[in-house]
């Protein structure tokens, strides 16, 4: 793999973001390249991921970096603490919609292409003799992102009380579902205080969530 620039230390990045504000247009375009030339390798870090997906690294870099051009348009430092996070979640996105988009129309393709011929000649394709949808690896790569990210939320947003509320109620540490009238018995609490519990940490997740 090709050799990439040194990442930009906190006080250039710093700088190049305050300068996509700029109105001089050439001071502006400077900044956009200069912090897209120096964020590469994380794009390669990123395309990493799908190293065993039939595309070639230098393709899903080459893709990876229009997420990270997108990423660099469209920051916003005063809702995102680093450009590094927001960036590889851009990366990430753009290369799950080239993977979806690429697997349905090899699918659509497959499905109709003969796979060999019946009794009486007929040609016969995989949509003939499919008895049920196969799993989607990709989606089912992005269900597990999600998850390991409300997996760190969890751990990071809500209070001892909220965390153990809903690791009892959904079963996240492996167990069964437990109902909020058992988990009030546990806690020495009320059903209707447990049910309080778990909607505010509810909300404080969807509301992390969704910022990305």
């Amino acid at each position: 793999m090709k050799t990439f620039l040194q990442p930009l230390s906190k006080e250039e990045e710093s700088l190049c973001i305050q300068a996509l504000q700029d109105e001089d247009a050439g001071r502006k375009e400077k900044a956009k390249q200069l912090l897209v030339e120096r964020n590469l390798r994380l794009v390669a870090h990123v395309a990493k991921k799908y190293a065993n997906t039939e595309e070639s690294m230098e393709d899903l870099i080459s893709i990876g970096t229009i997420g990270l051009i997108k990423a660099v348009d469209t920051f916003d430092a005063a809702k995102n603490n680093r450009l590094a996070a927001y960036a590889a979640r851009c990366i990430d996105n753009e290369l799950l919609m080239m993977l979806r988009s690429k697997k349905k129309i090899s699918r659509e393709v497959s499905l109709f292409e003969p796979i060999g011929t019946d009794r009486e000649g007929n040609e016969i394709s995989l949509l003939d003799v499919m008895e049920q949808e196969q799993p989607d690896i990709v989606e089912e790569m992005e269900k597990q992102r999600h998850l390991h990210r409300l997996q760190g939320l969890l751990e990071t947003e809500l209070s001892d009380r909220e965390k153990e509320v809903l690791t009892l109620r959904y079963g996240l540490a492996g167990g069964r579902e437990v109902t909020q009238k058992e988990i009030g018995e546990q806690m020495g609490i009320s059903r209707s205080y447990v049910s309080r519990i778990e909607k505010k940490a509810l909300g404080k997740l969807r509301e992390k969530f969704e910022q990305g």
